[in-house]
């Protein structure tokens, strides 16, 4: 399988002309119905050998973390050790010299940037506490800031050896992270916003991710792919942020609470449909679901109200999904010009 940033590189290399690439894309646009810019391209698997190599590497990490936790630096040996998470990104960074620099192995590539990203995060967090065990909350919050300052510089150096797409995701949310100890740590009772905080990092990031997308319109290059993951990091935290805020779970749910929640996914729909990404659409999936069976038990179909529930969703995702490009130009041709053309192209 090959993606369109593979494609792009091909013609960069020479390998195919412009025109043959274009023809190509035209040709599968044609066979799916839809055009490639909706199709919402990323690389996960360049073959089952990914997978193999994988949850090979994995149980090499985990192996490699349990070992180090053994090797304890301070008296309480129940304390983690730094050392668990500093060997998992020693480790996860040399194996990917061979199967994401020279090899290109997708999803290898994402699991070893995730061990390298999060071993340093894990490795700095308990170097942290084993300095600073009885430190107070505002001591704590600026050392997790420090921590995740410096979380993000190891995932700006592994991006620029190896430029996998995801790792730009995992340096903003460290940055988001940064910005979160930060301000804990100058205002403690920021801590009772925390929900609030969180939905406005995700807008934050949600911001970055249209950076990178409206740079690139036709979306053929790794510049959407980085994008593809940007969204997918901001949209839980947008969605489960405003959601929380409202108290779903809290209490039960009422027919004016569960209307208000399947508008704002209906609007979270729209967003998705105008910016043709649909991470919002499946991080706030749950509690549509929830608002929804409520109302159904509301209206007395207490048995059948998961099915119903069930029924209508699926029935609607499938609709979206197979009207998808016409829903998207009803949604892009009702916004101002200047939005509508910084957004992806139509076709």
């Amino acid at each position: 399988m090959y993606s369109e940033s593979d494609l792009q590189d091909a013609v960069t290399a020479g390998i195919l002309t412009p025109q043959t690439a274009q023809a190509l894309r035209d040709h599968v646009a044609t066979l799916r119905a839809s055009p490639v810019v909706d199709e919402e391209h990323f690389r996960l698997l360049t073959g089952f050998n990914d997978i193999f190599v994988g949850i090979a590497s994995v149980i090499l990490l985990v192996a490699v973390g349990w070992l180090g936790n053994s090797l304890h630096l301070g008296a309480d040996i129940h304390a983690p050790s730094p050392i668990s998470g500093l060997l998992i990104a020693a480790v996860s960074w040399g194996l990917a010299e061979y199967f994401t620099r020279i090899r290109h192995m997708a999803l290898p590539s994402i699991l070893l940037l995730l061990g390298f990203v999060g071993g340093v995060g894990f490795g700095l967090m308990a170097l942290m506490m084993l300095i600073l065990p009885d430190a107070g909350e505002r001591l704590v919050a600026l050392s997790a800031s420090g921590a995740a300052l410096l979380t993000t510089f190891a995932a700006w150096l592994h991006w620029r050896r190896f430029m996998v797409p995801i790792t730009v995701a995992a340096g903003a949310t460290s940055a988001a992270g940064i910005a979160l100890g930060l301000l804990l740590w100058a205002v403690p009772a920021a801590k009772d916003s925390l929900f609030w905080l969180l939905f406005v990092a995700g807008l934050a990031i949600f911001a970055f991710a249209m950076r990178w997308d409206m740079s690139d319109h036709a979306r053929q290059t790794r510049r959407s792919d980085v994008a593809f993951w940007l969204h997918l990091a901001a949209a839980p935290m947008i969605a489960h942020s405003m959601f929380q805020i409202m108290g779903i779970f809290d209490s039960q749910i009422g027919i004016a609470k569960a209307l208000t929640v399947i508008a704002l996914y209906i609007a979270f729909g729209l967003v998705a449909l105008a910016v043709d990404r649909r991470a919002l659409l499946v991080s706030s999936l749950a509690y549509v679901l929830f608002a929804l069976y409520a109302l159904f038990q509301q209206a007395g179909a207490v048995e059948l109200s998961a099915a119903f529930t069930a029924l209508v969703i699926g029935s609607a995702l499938l609709l979206l999904s197979a009207l998808w490009h016409s829903a998207r130009a009803l949604a892009v041709n009702g916004l101002p010009d200047q939005w509508a053309g910084r957004l992806p192209y139509l076709a």
